[in-house]
């Protein structure tokens, strides 16, 4: 008995073989990650992805730059839910999305931010990714008053806000923070809070 592949129109593939590409990401790590592989995933033949992505690097590249999207998207969900303009609350309900999306997708949270796979001079990947600590920056300078492109002291509250959601973020995700893993949701932002107060006090 013969097995239909399925069909696809040129955009419906591309989503397709991204979302397959996650799946598989996901599953392998970076060391089974293939086009072959994704391309089983999805039923289709293994040169289908070069058509669309090149080679493996330009899958991954597309995979990292719909993961800076949808970071951004985390953070920015976050913050329309708050309920308040107050600027430090702002900034913590970003950090909040930060660790929402390192959760929700931990594979693209280590390809984003920790491979060396990646083209990082890819244009798209780059826009994506600058459009993530724009809105970094953003929240800085509501709560600073002051662009941190523009005042060194203000940049310095970037990095320092930055380095303490990702090292919080990262270690959650390794399993590090015992402590923290065993509490519920409610309580675990309210740790975080904590945390993050002292940052912005």
């Amino acid at each position: 008995m013969t097995v239909e592949k399925p069909s696809y129109h040129h955009g419906d593939l591309r989503a397709a073989l991204l979302v397959a590409g996650e799946s598989v990401l996901a599953e392998t790590g970076m060391e089974g990650f293939s086009l072959r592989r994704v391309a089983r995933e999805v039923g289709v033949s293994h040169s289908a992805p070069a058509h669309h992505f090149g080679d493996t690097q330009g899958l991954l590249v597309a995979l990292a730059t719909e993961g800076f999207r949808r970071f951004l998207a985390s953070m920015q969900a976050r913050q329309s839910g708050c309920g308040t303009q107050d600027a430090g609350d702002m900034l913590v309900a970003s950090g909040l999305g930060y660790l929402d999306f390192t959760t929700a997708s931990p594979a693209l949270f280590k390809l984003m931010f920790g491979s060396d796979k990646l083209d990082v001079c890819d244009p798209v990947l780059e826009v994506a990714a600058t459009a993530a600590f724009d809105h970094l920056a953003q929240d800085i300078a509501r709560l600073r008053g002051v662009s941190p492109y523009e005042d060194a002291t203000a940049m310095a509250d970037v990095m320092a806000s930055w380095s303490m959601v990702h090292g919080f973020a990262s270690l959650l995700l390794s399993g590090r923070m015992h402590n923290v893993q065993e509490m519920d949701q409610p309580a675990r932002e309210a740790f975080f809070r904590q945390v993050f107060a002292r940052v912005i006090d």
